[in-house]
C-alpha cells in the first residue's frame, strides 16, 4: 500500500491540507490515562490498556475523582494534550511516533493511539473520551500524519535515503582503494624480483650501469613512485623541487584523491539533525495504522 497509513475501509478526510499544516483542530476530550503497551500496534493491545484504565478511572470515581478534560490540537506537527483553561501542554505526541490510532465502533466517545516516548522509548497508550466524535478524531490524526509524511519526504525525507546509499558508494570507493594498493605492492615486489634476476644473470666483471627500459617510443616510463632525479638544466642550474603531498593523503591507482561525499557537502546535517531525521524516518516507515474497534466488551462500562 503506497499510503502512509493503513486502514481496512478508507475514509474521505474532512479538513483542508491548510488547516492541518499552517493551523491546528481542537477537540475537547476527557482523558483516561496512559499505560504503557508491550506492542506499537494490535487490537488486543489497546484493548487490554482500555480496560485497564477504564478499571482504573472508576476506581477513581468511586474516591471522588472526576475525569480530567482535556484540549487535543492536532496539526502535522503531532497531538498536543493541554489543559482547557491553562493551555499547559501536559502531553507532546509528535506523530512519526505514533504507529497505531482506533476508535470504539460500539461506543463513539472512546478513542485511543499509540505513542513511542521520546525520553524512554517506551510505547504508551493513550485513551480519551470524546464527546461522540472519537472516529472524526482519529481520522483527523490520520490524515495529518499523512500529510506529515508528504512533506517529510518533499524535505529532508529523501536526502536521508540518498546519504545512505553514498554512503554505501563510499564504502565501496574504500574497498576499491584497498584494493589497489594491494595491487602494488605486489607490482613492486615483481619490478624488485625482476631486477635482482637481471643482477643474477648479467656477465661476471660487467658494471655497466642498466639503463632504464623504454617503451615503444624509446622514452623513459613514468613511474610515480620513483625519487626525482637531480640532473641539472643547460644552464648548470637546479630545476625548482616539485611541491611534495602530503603523505597522509591516500591516492587510488590514479593519483587521484579519494571522493568523500561527506565533507564540507552543502546538504551536510549536524550529527543531532541527522540522527532526527533517521528517526522520523523510521517512524514514518513503520506506518499509522487506523482501526475502527470494539472496546467494550466487559460489563464494567458505566459512562465516566
Amino acid at each position: 500500500m503506497n499510503r502512509a497509513f493503513s486502514r481496512k475501509k478508507d475514509k474521505t478526510w474532512m479538513h483542508t491540507p491548510e488547516t492541518l499544516s499552517k493551523h491546528y483542530i481542537p477537540y475537547n476530550a476527557k482523558f483516561l490515562g496512559s499505560t504503557e503497551v508491550e506492542q506499537p500496534k494490535g487490537t488486543e493491545v489497546v484493548r487490554d490498556a482500555v480496560r485497564k484504565l477504564k478499571f482504573a478511572r472508576h476506581i477513581k470515581k468511586s474516591e471522588g475523582q472526576k475525569t480530567p478534560k482535556v484540549e487535543l490540537q492536532i496539526s502535522i506537527y503531532g497531538v498536543k494534550i493541554l489543559d482547557p483553561k491553562t493551555k499547559e501542554v501536559q502531553h507532546n505526541c509528535q506523530l512519526h511516533r505514533i504507529s497505531f490510532c482506533a476508535d470504539d465502533k460500539t461506543d463513539k466517545r472512546i478513542f485511543t493511539f499509540i505513542c513511542k516516548d521520546s525520553e524512554s522509548n517506551k510505547h504508551l497508550c493513550y485513551v480519551f473520551d470524546s464527546e461522540k466524535c472519537a472516529e472524526e478524531i482519529t481520522l483527523t490524526i490520520g490524515q495529518a500524519f499523512d500529510l506529515a509524511y508528504r512533506k517529510f519526504l518533499e524535505s529532508g525525507g529523501k536526502d536521508v535515503e540518498t546519504r545512505k546509499q553514498i554512503a554505501g558508494l563510499q564504502k565501496r570507493i574504500q574497498e576499491l582503494e584497498t584494493e589497489n594498493i594491494e595491487l602494488k605492492n605486489k607490482v613492486q615486489d615483481l619490478e624488485n624480483q625482476l631486477r635482482i634476476n637481471q643482477v643474477h644473470t648479467s656477465p661476471a666483471g660487467s658494471v655497466t650501469p642498466k639503463s632504464p627500459s623504454t617503451d615503444i617510443f624509446d622514452m623513459v616510463p613514468f613511474s610515480p613512485i620513483s625519487p626525482q632525479s637531480s640532473t641539472p638544466t643547460r644552464n648548470g642550474t637546479q630545476p625548482p623541487p616539485v611541491p611534495s603531498r602530503s603523505a597522509e593523503i591516500k591516492r587510488d591507482l590514479f593519483g587521484a584523491e579519494p571522493f568523500d561525499p561527506f565533507s564540507c557537502g552543502a546538504g551536510d546535517f549536524p550529527p543531532d539533525i541527522q540522527s532526527k531525521l533517521d528517526e522520523m524516518q523510521e517512524g514514518f516507515k513503520m506506518g499509522l495504522t487506523l482501526e475502527g474497534t470494539v472496546f467494550c466488551l466487559d460489563p464494567l462500562d458505566s459512562r465516566c
